[in-house]
């Protein structure tokens, strides 16, 4: 129906770590948590258990780990001036989560958050930062990595100013961000009643360079420590999922590509590329980077397909127009599939910020399908 399909729908599922215990209650990926407290319908219903424990565990320290750690963590009324899921702000109205351990595989050096995250949260009111000095100390190859990037060098010398000026206060409720670096998890052990997590057992690592990748990569060291905790939450990567009939990288989790064009392989093996098929986003290139990476990675797209368009690649054999949008509704209309159009969408917006205005908030999210779909009505 279309000249040009650019496939941009991102990474919505989660990798899995693969070790002993990893489906214990308790347990959550770092996006299922973002996606209950952003009221995402698929997750309203996931009620983690904030009130069983003082201890969480965030495995990852980049800028996702550092949202839901800011989020368990930060004064409750200053979340409720936000646009939060009433049912998070409901549960975090209750918790009991005083301790949260922000845990790495390497050190402070290669942490993959970037320094606005970092700084929001090292911004949190009467929040204590728990960073090891002895950490922070630097090889000659770090050195190297600090004068390679500005992202990382910024971010080192926060932690290390965080780590100097923030003292130690014997205060009773007291909130504290641990951050734990050359830590990597080996398993996950269950309460006494066997269905719940109650700690982690970390393997302590150490940095080896990789001689293909020139990067410092975490090696075990065959030294273990547990750590208590009632909730973990995994921010360890994001992953695409496959269409039928899209080409699909399972073991990269992308769509294979070059410069944003589609490839597939005959039987041969040789490439071949797909007409008028692009990519663009973390479906191209893993789920690594920040908006202004995006930006960058569509251009390169945008620049494909306007290339192939000026060689007359995308001109159709029969040299009549495709449908486009009209034959597109016609077939959905077909097989009775019901959607939801842009103007449905401003409907469920006005009626979110209208509920919010009501509360002082920016909006009041609708975070099930029974109440968005009679709202698109409205």
């Amino acid at each position: 129906m279309y000249d040009v399909t650019v496939l941009a729908y991102g990474a919505e599922s989660d990798r899995y770590l693969g070790v002993p215990g990893e489906d214990l209650g308790g347990i959550y990926s770092a996006r299922e948590f973002v996606w209950w407290y952003n009221g995402h319908p698929d997750c309203s219903n996931m009620a983690p258990d904030l009130k069983s424990t003082d201890t969480a565990v965030v495995l990852g320290q980049g800028n996702v780990a550092l949202d839901v750690a800011r989020i368990l963590l930060r004064p409750i009324n200053e979340l409720e001036t936000t646009d939060i899921a009433e049912h998070a702000l409901t549960s975090l109205r209750e918790s009991t989560i005083r301790k949260v351990y922000l845990v790495g595989r390497r050190g402070p050096v290669q942490a993959a958050c970037t320094a606005k995250e970092l700084r929001e949260i090292l911004g949190v009111k009467d929040l204590h930062i728990h960073i090891q000095k002895a950490d922070l100390a630097t090889s000659p190859a770090d050195e190297e990595e600090l004068k390679k990037s500005r992202i990382q060098r910024r971010v080192y010398e926060l932690l290390s100013k965080a780590a100097t000026s923030h003292q130690q206060h014997d205060i009773v409720g007291q909130r504290e961000l641990h951050f734990m670096f050359f830590r990597k998890p080996d398993r996950f052990l269950p309460s006494e009643s066997g269905d719940t997590v109650s700690r982690v057992r970390l393997e302590k690592t150490c940095l080896k360079e990789n001689g293909a990748s020139g990067k410092q990569v975490a090696v075990g060291t065959g030294q273990f420590e547990d750590l208590k905790c009632g909730l973990v939450l995994k921010s360890i990567g994001y992953k695409s999922v496959p269409v039928d009939g899209l080409p699909f990288d399972e073991y990269r989790g992308v769509v294979p590509n070059m410069k944003g064009r589609v490839l597939s392989w005959d039987q041969a093996g040789h490439a071949i590329v797909e007409q008028g098929l692009y990519v663009a986003g973390w479906l191209k290139r893993g789920p690594t980077g920040i908006i202004a990476t995006n930006l960058y990675c569509a251009e390169e797209t945008v620049a494909s397909i306007l290339e192939d368009f000026k060689n007359g690649l995308l001109t159709p054999a029969s040299g009549s127009p495709k449908p486009g949008r009209r034959g597109l509704l016609q077939a959905l209309e077909h097989k009775n599939v019901r959607f939801v159009p842009f103007s449905g969408w401003e409907k469920i917006d006005s009626k979110e910020r209208m509920e919010g205005k009501l509360r002082n908030k920016p909006r009041k999210k609708i975070t099930t399908w029974e109440e968005l779909l009679p709202a698109v009505d409205g």
